[in-house]
């Protein structure tokens, strides 16, 4: 409804003759006796408005009163009749998250750029991907392993998976919820003809495209995304959901440590600058532990799990047997759910076979006592 400014820590500025046009009739002002609150993401202040401070024009004033906060982005606790509130409440996107990869959605295919260390990822969970999804197929075409499979790539973020793994012969719909992102991996793909006609992006998060793609995809990936997700079991959740009974789900992630922190934040983004500042949250990190836990609760039997060691002088990743810094995770979906019954229609009918099984029964014994009776009637 409106948007706020940065504003004086010590509170002694006036909001300026900040004024909001809002026409209304004096019952309706009477109902706006509640606080503006700002969201628990920023720091907390309260704006109380008065009945009185509006004039007989209708217009409402905002005081001059004293805040210490550093900025107000938005004001979300009152919107007008008119505007639809958006909801996200089963959404696992940060929006702080968003923000961050928005500002570098232009720099996703710059080899020596900030997303070089992921660009060398490819030499790891590339094959990681392939070798492991090839021991689920009888039988495969030669340059084109993965052809006939369907694979979504979440957080797709510019294509620097989704494009070799559509080369490998795979259908992959790779999604982000970064517009930007996005455009900028459509306008990729589209220099290779045969990529464009297996790669289909899309601009929405995992959790709006569940119901439609239901057990859908032969695998899914999620590289680097689930340290920047809101809710790792609803997500997880969701990524089941997608998954045919027995498809695969593949993850690669941060492990949550003392070393991780010391390595991963301090050193990689606040010393030697190998991604931008505040890329990752360390408290979002998730250890080996617990994000099995949650696989497994979603009916996900975990394979394998392996770790990864990136050496920022060389450029190069390698498999490591330590998960202390990150790993790759690799599960499938159980298929015993697939052909799964409730035990209450189980046991029913069950209780209906025995029925018929025990008229079918005693029908034989009837006519095996009735026949000799009715050939001697005859004879």
């Amino acid at each position: 409804m409106w948007r706020g400014c940065k504003l004086s820590s010590s509170g002694s500025r006036f909001l300026g003759s900040f004024k909001s046009v809002y026409r209304c009739t004096q019952a309706d002002c009477h109902r706006l006796t509640t606080s503006a609150v700002c969201s628990k993401n920023q720091l907390g202040w309260t704006l109380q408005i008065k009945p009185w401070i509006f004039n007989e024009y209708g217009i409402m004033w905002f005081k001059s009163c004293s805040m210490n906060f550093a900025c107000l982005n938005r004001m979300k606790s009152y919107r007008l009749p008119w505007i639809r509130a958006y909801s996200a409440s089963r959404s696992t996107v940060d929006s702080r998250e968003v923000k961050t990869f928005l500002a570098l959605a232009h720099r996703w295919w710059d080899e020596q750029g900030v997303y070089a260390p992921l660009h060398s990822m490819n030499d790891l969970r590339v094959p990681f991907i392939r070798d492991n999804l090839l021991k689920t197929v009888a039988n495969h075409q030669p340059g084109k392993p993965l052809s006939g499979m369907k694979i979504l790539d979440v957080g797709c973020g510019g294509g620097l998976l989704t494009e070799p793994l559509g080369r490998l012969g795979a259908s992959v719909i790779g999604i982000d919820p970064v517009d930007e992102n996005i455009k900028t991996a459509q306008h990729h793909k589209s220099f290779d003809p045969v990529l464009d006609k297996r790669i289909d992006y899309r601009a929405c998060s995992l959790e709006e495209i569940v119901e439609e793609t239901a057990e859908t995809f032969d695998a899914v990936v999620a590289s680097e995304v689930v340290e920047h997700v809101l809710d790792l079991e609803t997500f997880i959740q969701s990524c089941c959901q997608v998954l045919k009974p027995g498809g695969s789900l593949f993850i690669t992630t941060i492990n949550k440590t003392q070393l991780s922190y010391a390595l991963g934040i301090v050193f990689s983004e606040q010393i030697a600058g190998i991604v931008p500042k505040g890329t990752h949250t360390w408290e979002k990190f998730v250890s080996p532990e617990k994000l099995e836990s949650i696989l497994e609760s979603n009916g996900l039997s975990v394979q394998t799990v392996a770790g990864m060691l990136y050496n920022p002088f060389s450029g190069y990743w390698h498999w490591s047997e330590s998960t202390s810094l990150n790993y790759a995770a690799y599960a499938v979906k159980s298929s015993v759910q697939e052909h799964s019954v409730p035990t209450k229609f189980a046991l029913k009918g069950e209780r209906e076979e025995l029925r018929a099984e025990a008229s079918t029964n005693s029908g034989t014994l009837m006519r095996a006592s009735v026949l000799p009776l009715t050939w001697n009637t005859q004879h």
